[in-house]
């Protein structure tokens, strides 16, 4: 039957698992000096344990891995450079006040389509962390950018982001994304404008306000023809930022 109450037999205590790990660092020169040992069998008369010959393995694939990539490393500026003298082969000039100073940027902020946001969130990201005077285009905000876009490159179907560079079209995500990794994208930074260190105050950075004609409301009244649609301001009530915003192509 069931124990009685009060028993002062204890029952022992059972560990489900043990916590312990064998190995123990409590410095990073602990590492180094792990690093530095050589578990072979010729060097030692005793037979190694099991846990010894597994650490051996472990820092053993760690040294040949390094030097792998460390090798791979060395190869790959020839690549980078190949790969930046193909993109300067289909460099398109883009005709716009002080481009050879500043960075344009085309894309779209709606979360439409996920993958192109992303893309043209990363790369805004990329290009920010330079601190470089950037134009940035938002198609979803007017669609005249779009008009502009498709004039410049000469394509009906395009895909976003897409990027220019003191005046040279270098591509989208992708170009981006591999010139940043190998550094090439750094020194195409060289010679551009320094970003403002403050935030527009006539517009608060989004590029654009109302429209002085309309109020955003995208209909004028007057008196001989009554209502008619302002042609000022674009689709949605906007224009651009006086301040901030540059001339447009």
């Amino acid at each position: 039957m069931w124990r009685p109450w009060g028993s002062s037999k204890k029952s022992p205590v059972r560990r489900i698992h043990d916590t312990s790990s064998p190995f123990s660092c409590s410095s990073f020169k602990d590492i180094l000096h792990l690093c530095a040992e050589d578990y072979s069998p010729s060097s030692s008369s005793l037979p190694l344990s099991s846990a010894a010959k597994r650490t051996a393995n472990v820092f053993h694939r760690v040294r040949i891995a390094n030097s792998i990539l460390r090798a791979w490393g060395e190869t790959r500026p020839e690549s980078n450079r190949k790969f930046l003298d193909s993109v300067s082969d289909r460099s398109v000039s883009v005709s716009i006040p002080d481009a050879d100073k500043r960075i344009v940027v085309y894309y779209t902020s709606l979360r439409v389509v996920r993958s192109t946001f992303e893309d043209c969130k990363a790369v805004r990201s990329i290009l920010r962390g330079f601190r470089v005077s950037i134009d940035e285009r938002d198609l979803s905000m007017d669609s005249r950018f779009l008009d502009e876009l498709k004039g410049i490159l000469g394509k009906s179907k395009l895909s976003l982001p897409r990027v220019f560079i003191g005046g040279r079209y270098l591509g989208g995500a992708e170009e981006i994304k591999q010139l940043h990794e190998t550094g090439e994208l750094k020194k195409l930074m060289e010679g551009l404008s320094a970003a403002e260190p403050a935030t527009c105050g006539v517009c608060g950075g989004f590029r654009f306000v109302l429209c002085d004609e309309c109020n955003g409301s995208r209909k004028i009244y007057t008196e001989k023809s009554g209502f008619k649609i302002c042609t000022d301001c674009n689709e949605n009530g906007l224009i651009r930022c006086p301040s901030c915003s540059y001339a447009p192509l």
